[in-house]
């Protein structure tokens, strides 16, 4: 019988997109997950039509569902994604954890710009129930969230500004949206900051490299 070439997968990742966006936002990084062997699934949900509890059932309640318990299962998510990652695993503390997490300039203290924009009915209209969620006040969604227990969780902050304004009012350096020490979560296993935005960093070389590297190392190249 001759050996057979097929590689079993290492597992599958599941992306998530950040608010306003959709699966196209994270098809470079499915492309080069793809390329290692990954199962990837790519998934898009209304982020601007519901609250956080809602959408991180919608999410990833049929992802898990579905999920073969003897398959690895990976995590990459930007912004907003990350936040519903910890809302449904603080809902569903029996499910399964991922083995490892990538979080892309998540919010997790929140955001600045949700401060002084949620007034802003044109804001509400644009960002929907979710956008109004991310504060940094004390019970602010993401401020009243755990941890991810039971994974290895690594971060990328960015810290460049594509826009002047958000810059001045986000407090000390901050990929345009969300400052690099909002990013931090307590018990995360690694966390880097990159030379990039918040709303292109899932299509820079850098952060897909760092992402791949920790999947398989549980922790982010060293910068040099």
């Amino acid at each position: 019988m001759q050996p057979s070439n097929h590689r079993p997968t290492p597992g599958t990742v599941v992306l998530l997109h950040g608010l306003g966006r959709g699966p196209w936002s994270m098809k470079r990084i499915e492309w080069a997950l793809h390329r290692e062997g990954y199962r990837v699934l790519n998934i898009g949900y209304p982020s601007r039509e519901h609250d956080i509890a809602t959408l991180a059932k919608l999410a990833i309640g049929p992802v898990l569902a579905s999920h073969p318990a003897d398959e690895p299962l990976f995590f990459v998510t930007h912004s907003l994604g990350g936040i519903l990652l910890r809302q449904y695993f603080q809902d569903n503390p029996e499910a399964p954890r991922p083995r490892k997490v990538v979080m892309l300039g998540p919010p997790n203290q929140g955001s600045e710009i949700v401060d002084r924009l949620r007034n802003w009915k044109p804001y509400a209209r644009v960002n929907g129930p979710a956008g109004l969620q991310l504060g940094t006040e004390s019970d602010s969604k993401p401020n009243q969230l755990l941890g991810l227990s039971g994974c290895e969780i690594g971060v990328i902050a960015g810290s460049i500004s594509l826009n002047p304004l958000f810059s001045r009012w986000v407090r000390g350096p901050s990929d345009g949206k969300v400052s690099v020490e909002s990013t931090r979560l307590v018990g995360m296993s690694d966390h880097i900051v990159l030379r990039t935005s918040h709303t292109w960093m899932m299509w820079r070389g850098c952060v897909i490299d760092q992402i791949r590297f920790f999947l398989h190392n549980g922790r982010f190249i060293s910068a040099q």
